[in-house]
């Protein structure tokens, strides 16, 4: 190994992905093109991880010469990449930043399905914690505040569609009635 390739660098994060448990891929960012350059390398490295750490009770795996943390909830597995001589520490305080912030916006349902229904906002997350393998920020709290994102105004729930399109009716029914009342008055006279 060349004493260039052990020197202190800025990109830290060589990967962050977030599979199901199934070992599906929800969201994946690769970092460092010359790790894993391809789709079907990223997928096969993903597959080998999962398959090592889904039963395991470890928060640090390696693999393929990288240091992998990793956390598990409910049903999802989430993993921060790094190369394997990067400090595990800096690679969990990433991990938990984005654990936490997840959490924030998830309202504590760090789930498939919440996951699902806020791409959006977990993608503006990761962004906002990483920048092309830099870390940015590891502060949940600063995360969900620039991203300044709301569970409330993701897409519509069918109770609040319905309770929506009822007071629609309602006052496009007002509207209606009082058009009635202007139209007699506006005859009658």
């Amino acid at each position: 190994m060349d004493s260039a390739s052990l020197e202190p660098t800025l990109y830290t994060v060589k990967a962050v992905f977030i599979l199901d448990n199934d070992g599906n891929r929800l969201l994946s960012k690769y970092y460092d093109p010359d790790i894993f350059p391809y789709m079907k390398d990223q997928k096969n490295f993903e597959h080998n991880v999962f398959n090592k750490t889904h039963k395991a009770d470890n928060e640090i795996a390696f693999l393929d010469g990288m240091t992998i943390v990793y956390k598990s909830s409910i049903d999802l597995f989430i993993y921060v990449v790094g190369s394997a001589q990067e400090n595990e520490l800096m690679l969990m305080s990433v991990l938990s930043c984005l654990f936490e912030s997840l959490s924030l916006i998830l309202r504590k349902n760090v789930e498939r399905r919440c996951l699902l229904d806020n791409m959006d906002g977990v993608f503006l997350i990761v962004d906002e914690i990483i920048d092309g393998g830099v870390i940015l920020e590891s502060d949940p709290q600063q995360v969900v505040q620039k991203v300044n994102y709301k569970a409330d105004e993701s897409p519509l729930s069918e109770q609040s569609v319905a309770q929506h399109i009822t007071e629609k009716l309602a006052l496009t029914s007002n509207v209606l009635q009082s058009a009635k009342e202007q139209i007699k008055w506006s005859i009658l006279k």
